[in-house]
């Protein structure tokens, strides 16, 4: 089968040549496997065809017991029976084992129950799979689509070239459709045009990843926001509910001298601070913040410049001491070669 098919794509290929004279060849490929555990259909009836299989088990359990029971049975009253009784015992568990056999063939064989099933299941399935993918071909170009969990082998195939995921979406959408208004398919046909340009495309893959995560970073720092603002709005109703209570209970004489001092100030204007008075304050609030972010920033960009600077000196005086030493270093070389080629001359004159 795999010399059939490696001969197929041989002339496959062969043919492709023709075509790649005038345009590139576009090979794609989808992982059957992948895409039927996709499906919530096959999901379903491979979780009920998987159920009988767990049935059909027990059932060849109790059987299988039943016989060991028996042999056990003719065994501990062998030696009380006659021959002719045991001869018909061992020709029932016989019967049974080979009865057991060909229920285990009948259910779960070559051609059993099982395998029949699951092709039966598979059918269909498969059936909207080919036809998905070759609506997939025909729109996006596609020259070949091979299927990675078949016989053929596949040593490498790039990410960009697997359309699995478009054959899911593409076999799903018919269900969406019917529950979606006209507003909300576009919106999904947007999104599935913006999912397959990144699928094929890796570069653009990382930098939606990249996006997405910046969008959902400034979606959790909005939501931080708004959930501080309403501690603080409930923090200012708590507050301002408890002072109107004391001012309530001062009228009926019934708040202490330490709580009525804390309802004025000194010049005798109220100490319950208004929504208004509230937003300005904590406007305030938040500009110091800023203000002192700020600060911050510019103090760490001062001391990281100065940093940068000091390093710059000392990389600048430890070169300078390099070159000192250096030249003290060729000084020297150069008085020891002078010294020597005087002793050498005066050597030389010492001679007759």
């Amino acid at each position: 089968m795999r010399k059939y098919i490696l001969t197929l794509i041989i002339a496959v290929l062969f043919t492709a040549n023709s075509v790649a004279q005038t345009r590139g060849i576009r090979i794609g490929y989808i992982d059957m496997e992948y895409i039927l555990e996709k499906v919530p259909d096959y999901a379903e009836a491979k979780n009920q065809l998987e159920q009988k299989a767990q049935k059909w088990k027990q059932e060849i359990e109790e059987k299988k017991n039943e016989i060991v029971k028996l042999k056990e049975t003719l065994k501990s009253e062998k030696v009380l029976l006659t021959k002719e009784l045991i001869e018909e015992r061992e020709e029932e568990i016989a019967f049974l084992d080979n009865e057991l056999l060909e229920y285990q063939q009948k259910r779960f064989g070559p051609n059993g129950d099982l395998v029949v099933q699951k092709a039966v299941l598979v059918k269909p399935i498969q059936d909207q799979v080919f036809n998905a993918v070759q609506d997939i071909a025909e729109l996006k170009k596609y020259d070949f689509v091979f299927d990675r969990s078949s016989d053929l082998t596949m040593l490498f195939a790039d990410k960009r070239h697997n359309i699995s995921d478009q054959v899911v979406r593409a076999l799903t959408r018919a269900e969406k459709r019917e529950q979606m208004t006209k507003k909300q398919l576009e919106k999904e046909l947007a999104e599935e045009r913006k999912q397959d340009m990144v699928d094929q495309n890796p570069t653009l893959s990382e930098r939606q990843k990249v996006l997405d995560e910046k969008k959902a970073a400034r979606e959790k720092a909005l939501e931080d926001r708004k959930l501080l603002a309403a501690e603080k709005k409930k923090a200012f109703e708590d507050k301002r509910k408890q002072l109107l209570e004391e001012r309530e209970n001062k009228k009926n004489g019934t708040v202490s001298a330490n709580s009525s001092e804390t309802e004025k100030n000194k010049d005798g204007t109220s100490v319950i601070p208004s929504e208004k008075e509230f937003a300005e304050a904590e406007k305030k609030a938040e500009q110091a913040k800023a203000l002192e972010e700020k600060k911050a920033k510019a103090e760490e960009a001062k001391t990281k410049t100065l940093e940068e600077r000091k390093a710059l000196i000392e990389e600048r005086k430890k070169a300078l001491e390099e070159k000192k030493a250096k030249a003290i270093a060729d000084r020297e070389a150069l008085k020891k070669a002078k010294e020597e080629e005087r002793k050498k001359k005066e050597e030389e004159n010492k001679k007759p």
